[in-house]
């Protein structure tokens, strides 16, 4: 989609802070962090959320899904992965993408 932030950023039509890829996902660091780790992995099919991504293919959440576990398993030790879903949840970018979060005690409830 031509105005979706992370279709373009896939594209490389607009600069990420890029950390890891693979076939179906990428990976970058976010520019408003809420950790001292804090990547942003989405996929480079354009799905509104992650439960439209696992419905409308498999294989790109698959993908994302250890995507974000390399990169999590890059930073060590324990880590969130955060999937806001719909506006209520805050998500902002209607391009399915999942949060890594690590580098700190992270509290629970979390919201």
């Amino acid at each position: 989609m031509s105005d979706c932030l992370f279709c373009s950023i896939a594209s490389g039509d607009v600069p990420a802070d890029v950390v890891a890829e693979n076939d179906e996902a990428l990976a970058f660091r976010d520019i408003s962090p809420q950790a001292p780790t804090h990547v942003v992995v989405i996929p480079r099919r354009h799905e509104p959320d992650v439960g439209s991504l696992v419905e409308a293919d498999p294989a790109a959440a698959a993908g994302l899904l250890r995507l974000a576990k390399h990169v999590a398993d890059e930073v060590g030790g324990s880590y969130r992965l955060v999937f806001n879903t719909g506006a209520d949840a805050h998500q902002t970018v209607f391009h399915a993408h999942g949060h890594v979060l690590a580098g700190r005690e992270l509290g629970w409830p979390p919201g």
